[in-house]
């Protein structure tokens, strides 16, 4: 068996927060952050990458663009139609939406154009209990070319997360901060 890691730490950059380094055991790899930097969450689009530490859930990944990945966490194919409820008044907020089509104003397809989202990883942040309006849908995924901020996740280059998450399983924790 494979030794899983106990924490994953994100060091948020104290000249750009919206730039931070990955480190894994031995491994440090870039990563960006949230457009607002990483500060503490307060609602729903703020841009924020949440200081804490949480738990990983589940590894998402597009069986149709790359392998099943290696990892010690819960691994769900992503499918058409697929969505994060990112709308505070619905009573599916801050959770994956498979069996209806979303209502007007949420924009979190799962099925993006743009491979950020080949494979993601749920950040536990606001799901037990999930606090309406406090934020959703924090996740480690793949980072834009030439590492732009993004809505509030954690983002590094594909490899990184492919040679990453085979150390790490349910107990691992990320320390973001």
């Amino acid at each position: 068996m494979r030794m899983r890691l106990k924490t994953l730490r994100v060091l948020v950059c104290p000249r750009d927060r919206r730039r931070g380094v990955l480190v894994a055991g031995a491994i440090r790899v870039p990563c960006a952050l949230g457009r607002a930097g990483g500060r503490l969450k307060w609602r729903e689009g703020d841009g924020a990458t949440p200081l804490g530490v949480f738990g990983l859930r589940r590894v998402h990944y597009r069986a149709d663009r790359i392998a099943r990945p290696r990892a010690g966490l819960a691994l769900r194919r992503i499918r058409s139609g697929d969505w994060w409820c990112d709308l505070p008044d619905d009573f599916a907020y801050n959770r994956l939406v498979t069996h209806r089509p979303p209502p007007a104003g949420s924009q979190e397809w799962l099925t993006r154009e743009d491979r950020l989202y080949d494979i993601i990883v749920e950040i536990g942040y606001n799901d037990r209990p999930v606090v309406r309006s406090r934020g959703s849908g924090i996740f480690w995924h793949v980072v834009r070319p030439g590492f732009t901020p993004t809505a509030g996740c954690v983002a590094t280059t594909l490899e990184a997360m492919q040679r990453i998450l085979p150390m790490v399983g349910p107990r691992t924790r990320i320390r973001i901060g």
